[in-house]
């Protein structure tokens, strides 16, 4: 049986989620959130989740750690975190990126806030 499902998702009335990020439309196996104007911060301690996540900076800078490499995020950047790879994340500039997870982030509580 073919998928038909048709979604639009507002920025606007999308949900939050509690590390700042904006869910935006997701479907079975694929999502997007977008995460604007984040703050500059101190290193946060680093992390590992279920899902692969890919990204796209549309401004500011950041550093990902990833698996004990630094790579620096400018605006045009991609970038990817392999599903279970330890990373973290620090914002230079004010930071404004869009990324896609799969599976959805949002859903089983893979989201949540958690260190390793």
């Amino acid at each position: 049986m073919r998928d038909s499902t048709i979604k639009k998702v507002s920025e606007k009335t999308a949900p939050k989620g509690a590390m700042g990020q904006t869910y935006l439309v997701s479907g079975k196996h694929l999502a997007m959130r977008l995460w604007r104007n984040e703050a500059p911060q101190a290193d946060e301690p680093p992390s590992r989740r279920d899902y692969e996540t890919v990204g796209y900076v549309i401004a500011g800078r950041a550093e990902l750690n990833l698996e004990g490499q630094t790579i620096h995020l400018a605006p045009g950047d991609s970038w990817l975190v392999p599903a279970h790879a330890e990373h973290r994340y620090r914002i230079v500039e004010p930071f404004t990126a869009v990324e896609a997870t799969a599976p959805p982030a949002q859903v089983h509580g893979r989201d949540e806030i958690r260190s390793r």
